[in-house]
């Protein structure tokens, strides 16, 4: 039996959430660390203001996750498995070392200005509940025939799949999946991720990534995208590039880790959205997440895992 730890993605960021990270040394080190290293203050980036920007979100969600990563593994705990949605999958992979701590803050910081200058408004993601991915794929076929700019985004579980686009086409798609009795929400996130509409900018980061020599990962790595365990540096680089631009499916992801023996899925900070997510999966399993567990309790769990 083993562990993972997963890394939310946009969506789950909340405002104090760098200033509500746990009291332990670390947290400042990484802190002034990242200030150090993106030249400004990073505890201004967690304030309402800030989080209308898409890459303050993004490097907010890196670093709770990244920070509270390296509270667990001062513990002398560690996962077998790691994975992330989206840029989650960011996090994931500096936890495992694929590069450094420094190197994910400019890479996070990268691509979040690209997303956020690609598409500063009038875009966005909505999430369909009680619908299943054959008929949002149709419903998003027929408005895409009528006015395009809407795609399907994430498979997050079998009854709620998440589309990507235009404001005004993701909206007719709602429209249409009401009348089916299906309910939608708008996702805290302003940009169209996980659809070619960001294609060009993926392009860009594969530039931006040429020169940096990438480790070999740690702990397992398992993408969010693919489902697939990946093991060559080479290939989590392009999973973590094309991540923006192709679709996720986060709930083959839950269920390849639990056929492959996870038995303990712990969330990091700042979400707990992935861990509702992996209770129908991990009925005989255990889901925590940091946010609302105490800090032994997780250590606690994570020796019964491993015994």
């Amino acid at each position: 039996m083993s562990t993972m730890w997963v890394y939310p993605g946009q969506g789950a960021q909340k405002v104090n959430m760098l200033h509500d990270l746990p009291e332990h040394p670390l947290v400042r080190h990484y802190l002034e660390r990242a200030s150090v290293a993106l030249q400004r203050d990073v505890l201004k980036l967690d304030q309402p203001e800030a989080l209308r920007s898409t890459e303050a979100v993004q490097l907010c969600l890196y670093l709770a996750g990244y920070i509270s990563s390296s509270i667990l593994l001062d513990e002398q705990v560690q996962p077998e498995y790691v994975a992330g949605l989206s840029i989650g999958a960011w996090t994931a992979a500096a936890v495992a070392g694929v590069y450094s701590f420094e190197q994910g803050l400019q890479l996070v910081s990268l691509r979040g200005r690209l997303m956020q200058e690609a598409y500063p408004s009038g875009y966005g993601m909505t999430a369909i509940m009680n619908a299943d991915k054959s008929q949002v794929t149709r419903w998003v076929a027929e408005v895409y025939q009528q006015i395009g700019k809407v795609y399907l985004a994430n498979i997050n579980a079998a009854n709620q799949i998440v589309i990507s686009g235009s404001e005004q086409a993701m909206q007719q798609v709602v429209d249409i999946a009401k009348n089916q009795g299906a309910t939608a929400k708008k996702l805290n996130v302003t940009v169209p991720s996980h659809c070619e509409l960001l294609d060009e900018q993926a392009q860009q980061l594969v530039q931006a990534m040429e020169n940096i020599a990438l480790h070999p990962a740690k702990f397992k790595y398992l993408s969010g995208t693919s489902a697939r365990l990946i093991h060559a540096t080479e290939q989590i680089k392009h999973d973590l590039i094309f991540n923006m631009c192709r679709t996720i499916d986060w709930e083959s992801t839950v269920q390849a880790a639990w056929e492959r023996g996870v038995k303990l899925q712990i969330e990091v900070l700042p979400g707990s959205v992935l861990t509702g997510l992996a209770r129908k999966v991990f009925k005989e399993g255990s889901v925590l997440f940091f946010q609302g567990t105490r800090l032994d309790s997780l250590i606690c769990a994570m020796h019964q895992e491993s015994a």
